[in-house]
């Protein structure tokens, strides 16, 4: 039996709402991607039904995530310049499910590539995103002293050694991916391309830009607009989602159509994120985070629930799942890990 465009997203969407957090059954497909299509290739085929357990899936990556990670942060000579690397290590071993890297193996994974491909960007996705934590919680910026249940990395080492952490962090990451990618898995335009992504993701036009916006907007009440919410958090927290998608479908060898398809995903999965997260510093205790509840409240930040209230807040982050899952229809069952990630991202508790 074949199934339309149209059937596929209904089996989608009735999936989506009948899953658990950490297993769900879907209607899977089984079908192999040629190589160089120049479309997005759809794979509606003859159905069975399987079941895709999320929790396990992310476990399973946490080994090679975790290696690639501690293997950035190396001994130092002299040894008085270790306390930078212990810094690093500091936070980038705090824990958390390690989201980026999960979505850059599974998006590579999804077009056929290794995971010996994706590794160094998921490593450097990772040190990114902890950088950007590391800088976030300092006191010129959000002055927060609890993340993922641990005092944050300035508490710990200082304002001067935590800026430096975050720096050398960024720098690293770029290192990995240009000398750790393997050459006779991915030719050098595609990582050179990934390369420029990140970049991207982190400067003006990306979390930089998205935190000016952030921080210029606060205590400014009613005169900040949905607009002006949505452009802050797709620059500031989207932008990296949207390079990790979208990277690892690059190192995957995806086309430019399918990079594309998996850009509209991530970026309305990076918005959800942003939503839920708003959502969970209204709704959990400090306990239940892992870091500082409240926050955005207490330093008169803009937020979803601010603006739409609660439920208007959820409601929307359905919804942007809802348009992040539509691109991924001509994927089939092998978008299946990164539709649960999807929806564990509005799921989630902290």
């Amino acid at each position: 039996m074949k199934v339309s465009s149209a059937g596929l997203l209904v089996i989608l969407a009735h999936c989506a709402s009948t899953h658990t957090s950490e297993a769900f059954s879907i209607i899977t497909t089984s079908k192999n991607h040629a190589t160089g299509a120049t479309a997005l290739r759809s794979t509606a085929e003859p159905q069975a039904k399987t079941e895709f357990n999320l929790n396990e899936y992310i476990m399973a990556m946490q080994p090679d995530i975790t290696k690639a990670l501690e293997e950035t942060c190396v001994s130092l000579d002299p040894p008085m310049t270790d306390l930078i690397s212990e810094s690093m290590r500091y936070s980038l071993m705090a824990g958390g499910k390690r989201i980026r890297p999960v979505l850059c193996l599974a998006a590579c994974e999804m077009f056929g590539g290794s995971k010996e491909a994706a590794i160094p960007t998921a490593a450097a996705l990772e040190m990114i995103h902890t950088m950007s934590l590391i800088h976030d919680d300092l006191p010129s910026m959000d002055n927060d002293d609890l993340r993922r249940g641990k005092p944050t990395n300035h508490v710990v080492y200082g304002e001067d050694i935590a800026i430096l952490a975050g720096d050398a962090m960024l720098s690293t990451s770029f290192e990995v991916v240009a000398k750790q990618t393997p050459r006779d898995l991915v030719d050098a335009e595609r990582i050179l391309d990934v390369i420029g992504r990140l970049g991207k993701s982190v400067g003006a036009k990306g979390l930089a830009g998205g935190q000016v916006m952030d921080l210029i907007c606060e205590g400014k009440g009613n005169d900040v607009t949905i607009d002006d919410l949505r452009w802050i958090h797709t620059h500031k927290t989207a932008a990296l989602l949207d390079v990790a998608v979208a990277s690892g479908a690059i190192l995957g060898g995806a086309t430019p159509e399918e990079v594309k398809a998996c850009e509209i995903f991530a970026l309305n999965i990076g918005l959800a994120f942003q939503v839920a997260d708003d959502i969970l510093d209204v709704t959990q205790s400090t306990e239940e985070l892992g870091k500082t509840a409240a926050k955005d409240l207490e330093a008169d930040k803009t937020t979803y629930p601010k603006l739409l209230g609660l439920e208007g807040a959820r409601a929307e982050a359905e919804r942007l799942v809802v348009v992040a899952k539509e691109a991924m229809a001509p994927f089939g069952d092998r978008a299946v890990p990164l539709l649960a990630l999807a929806d564990y991202i509005i799921d989630r508790k902290n």
